[in-house]
């Protein structure tokens, strides 16, 4: 138990990082295929990534419900069809990042050194071999835990990084003031999900709850890509909520400091940015 009252999974725990990866060696089948290809079966995927079953389902599971792969009784896995995609256009306009409400901390589940790998190295324009931060953490609110985030930072913007820059604090703040990190954009996708075993373990919530998941990747003011991030918010606590300033807005002082579900707080907190966002249950007033 934690000094906070709060408990820990260890298996949970452990099992994040080999989840992730195994999710990425799928989705990396995935996009090299067409849509109908079929994926190899659940033992040959076994023994090319040396996972055990349980660990291959979990993550072949969450790919089902995200409705990137369909299971077909007798027959196999196969790519989904593709998706419908509409786009949110902000153009002349803005669409703002409304807060959070609560208490925003961060329990840090994995931070290590790895190569960036076929997907996540196209995603942030490095090699396969190149070095990258991959961090876990869970965040929590008031002291619930309501998301799961995976980071990839590159290993070269952050010389020195440490866990304690990572749980507190604005983690934008930090790579600005010491590495000299400017993030200036963000692209990123929101859909609805459900969450596998490990994750409910570690949000408190029975499998297969809904969630959402944000996928993002956050560029510096050279257009650099800074960071790939996709995380797991609790769909019992959030609503999407996209706000739209359609008209002149009077000068006024800028928003307070706070939390940001799928974008922390930092410097897209300060400037108009194209954004989707969740809302917590109390929505603020205007």
């Amino acid at each position: 138990m934690n000094a906070d009252g709060t408990t820990e999974n260890p298996d949970a725990q452990g099992a994040v990082l080999k989840r992730e990866r195994v999710r990425d060696h799928i989705l990396e089948l995935i996009e090299s295929q067409r849509p109908g290809d079929a994926i190899p079966s659940e033992r040959t995927l076994c023994a090319r990534f040396g996972v055990s079953r349980p660990t291959l389902r979990a993550a072949v599971d969450e790919l089902v419900a995200a409705g990137l792969l369909v299971r077909e009784h007798g027959r196999g896995m196969f790519v989904a069809p593709e998706k419908i995609t509409q786009e949110l256009v902000a153009q002349e306009q803005a669409l703002t990042v409304p807060q959070a409400a609560g208490a925003w901390t961060s329990r840090l589940l994995e931070f290590t050194t790895i190569q960036a790998g076929a997907r996540v190295g196209r995603k942030l324009r490095l090699s396969p071999a190149a070095k990258i931060v991959y961090v876990a953490r869970l965040r929590l609110v008031d002291g619930a835990p309501m998301a799961i985030e995976h980071l990839h930072i590159r290993a070269d913007l952050v010389p020195g990084l440490s866990a304690q820059e990572l749980e507190s604090g604005d983690l934008y703040a930090h790579l600005r003031a010491h590495h000299d990190v400017h993030v200036r954009e963000a692209v990123q996708a929101i859909e609805p999900t459900v969450v596998t075993r490990a994750e409910a373990d570690l949000l408190d919530v029975p499998e297969l709850s809904p969630a959402l998941l944000f996928e993002r990747l956050t560029s510096d003011t050279s257009g650099r890509p800074v960071e790939y991030v996709h995380s797991l918010y609790r769909g019992d606590r959030y609503r999407l909520v996209s706000r739209l300033t359609l008209g002149p807005a009077a000068a006024g002082p800028g928003p307070d400091a706070g939390h940001h579900p799928g974008i922390p707080p930092g410097d897209f907190a300060h400037r108009d940015t194209v954004a989707s966002s969740t809302r917590g249950d109390v929505q603020q007033a205007p």
